[in-house]
């Protein structure tokens, strides 16, 4: 009996031995992390097996989406929104391809551009590098599409052939380099049939009026065409909501160029439903709209986009929109890009029997109202 049980000893305690200096070469390799060292090696695994699901896409659609990081969000809060915005169809997966190539650690906060044609791997390197990073885009109330086209040239997050004429012209305003530039978008390019309609837009016209005044997150790769379709969007579904149910109502077309007109003569918005008020008075009784930004919009020239008036400029009947003239009773179309604000003084005006206001005398941009002419006279400054 003792001649087995020394040979055994000596096997029991070799194994011990082995068993040692094996945890000890785990301990060292794994960086004294042993079991996070085996998890790594198990997830490596289970990847090396599912090659074609990493590389597998929800779809085709290559179609921007954008998506967000908040600050402390962990890879598996990530992978779920990530999964609930269909543009992976594995959480656990992504959160093992993270883990593994060592990117959980550098998944920053941020709003991100992706799309359901991307892998988990491009995914996952996207939300790692800020260059992927939506860009605020602002475009101010009053602002006409050409102002848009200069602050597209001035910002930096555009692909360098993304110019502000590709915008014009994607919006339906004609180029004057257009056939020297073969790269511009064709004209009107960026014009959705269906928002065409929608609005009651006249054959030839742009898309004046229509790019909503907000801070637009882009994404750096967008074309001409996709941010009109981004900006018109985004109009439909602020202002629609606004339209009442009235079959007499205007269309919507005729209340936005009324609309760019109250938000180029007011300074505050309290007063939109007032000016909005004048003019729809003068609009019923068949008087000339008589508004000073019409003008300004047809003399504007690049560097002056709205330029002071002399009285000589309103009796010019070469000015398309100078509704001075007596056979301009309204604007061709909008005059520029109003705030929701604005059409909604259209919408829904003050009640009153004013025909006539100014500038107060006070400097403070408020305005004076009168119902007569003689009155309005009476309102001038010394």
């Amino acid at each position: 009996m003792r001649v087995f049980i020394r040979p055994l000893l000596l096997f029991v305690g070799g194994l011990l031995v082995m068993g040692l200096l094996c945890g000890g070469l785990l301990f060292s390799i794994s960086g004294q992390q042993p079991v996070t060292y085996v998890q790594a090696q198990l997830s490596r695994f289970t990847l090396f097996t599912r090659t074609d699901d990493l590389n597998r896409t929800v779809s085709d659609d290559a179609g921007n989406v954008g998506f967000v990081i908040e600050p402390g969000d962990f890879p598996a809060v990530i992978a779920q929104n990530l999964f609930d915005s269909a543009l992976i169809t594995d959480p656990e997966l992504f959160v093992d391809y993270v883990s593994v190539y060592g990117l959980d650690v550098h998944l920053e906060a941020g709003e991100y551009c992706l799309n359901p044609a991307q892998t988990i791997p491009e995914i996952a390197e996207a939300l790692t590098d800020a260059r992927k990073r939506q860009f605020p885009f602002r475009i101010l109330a009053g602002w006409r599409l050409e102002e848009i086209a200069d602050i597209i040239d001035r910002t930096t997050f555009f692909d360098d052939t993304f110019s502000g004429d590709a915008f014009l012209a994607a919006a339906g305003v004609p180029v004057d380099n257009a056939e020297a530039d073969p790269t511009l978008p064709a004209l009107g390019s960026g014009i959705d049939p269906t928002f065409a309609a929608w609005v009651e837009l006249p054959e030839g016209q742009s898309l004046e009026g229509f790019m909503l005044p907000a801070i637009h997150p882009l994404c750096p790769d967008i074309t001409p065409e996709e941010l009109v379709e981004i900006l018109t969007k985004r109009f439909r579904e602020v202002i629609e909501p606004l339209l009442p149910d009235d079959p007499e109502l205007p269309s919507v077309y005729e209340i936005v160029t009324l609309a760019s007109i109250i938000q180029r003569e007011a300074i505050h918005t309290d007063e939109y439903p007032m000016i909005a008020s004048v003019y729809l008075n003068r609009i019923d009784i068949g008087m000339k709209l008589d508004a000073d930004p019409t003008v300004q919009y047809s003399l504007g020239t690049e560097g002056n986009w709205w330029p002071q008036i002399t009285q000589a400029d309103y009796a010019n009947t070469e000015l398309a929109y100078n509704t001075y003239r007596p056979d301009v009773p309204v604007p061709p179309g909008p005059i520029a890009n109003p705030s929701r604000l604005a059409i909604e003084a259209v919408l829904a005006p003050e009640s009153t029997n004013f025909l006539y206001f100014r500038v107060e005398c006070g400097g403070s941009g408020y305005h004076v109202f009168a119902r007569t002419f003689a009155e309005h006279l009476a309102n001038a400054c010394e």
